[in-house]
């Protein structure tokens, strides 16, 4: 069962004995949809397929994107698969739940880009302190980026980041390091470019 608040919104349905399918409106994910979100950015190396921020998560742990559709009619092994699928107004996401029913367990998506992340810079003296905080569609964060981490200062200092548990986020976890920028992700050369940073 997909749930916003404490709404159902659909409910997965089996296309074959191992495959589920749930439709979502793209209003759902409000103005950050992590599977039309691509990881990209200096020294990152797709290896000729696209890698989404976008995650399924069953019973707390999360299943591996798949690189081709077809792939998830394959058998899984110990890393079962996930795929979505968009248009204009639906996001469509199939998922391996081997001997599972996914309306009896807990599945859940990842729909925020970060869990604690100021939106300026310059919010300094903050602790965080004795929180568990998962589940972040975190884009990569190379030197010559903004980094946005799961929890990240976004160029702000004296932060006291201490006895949380910090787990399944895409690409990063803690953020010390840099803003945003015009230059983000725009170097033709990446040596150069962090040199430059």
């Amino acid at each position: 069962v997909v749930v916003k608040g404490s709404e159902i919104i659909k409910v997965w349905q089996q296309v074959s004995s191992n495959v589920w399918k749930v439709t979502l409106t793209n209003e759902f994910f409000g103005d950050f949809n992590p599977f039309t979100d691509l990881i990209r950015g200096d020294w990152f190396n797709p290896k000729n397929r696209d890698h989404h921020t976008g995650a399924i998560y069953l019973n707390g742990h999360w299943l591996t994107e798949a690189g081709e559709k077809k792939n998830l009619y394959s058998d899984a092994g110990d890393s079962p698969l996930w795929f979505a699928e968009l248009d204009e107004t639906e996001t469509k996401i199939w998922a391996q739940f081997q001997s599972v029913d996914p309306n009896e367990e807990k599945v859940e998506i990842n729909v925020r880009q970060s869990v604690f992340y100021p939106e300026k810079t310059g919010c300094n003296y903050i602790t965080v302190r004795g929180f568990t905080m998962e589940h972040a569609a975190t884009p990569r964060a190379p030197p010559t980026a903004e980094q946005i981490g799961l929890i990240g200062t976004n160029w702000s200092k004296g932060w006291i980041i201490e006895d949380n548990v910090i787990r399944y986020s895409i690409c990063v976890g803690v953020t010390l390091g840099k803003h945003g920028d015009a230059f983000d992700n725009t170097s033709e050369n990446s040596a150069d470019g962090y040199i430059e940073t």
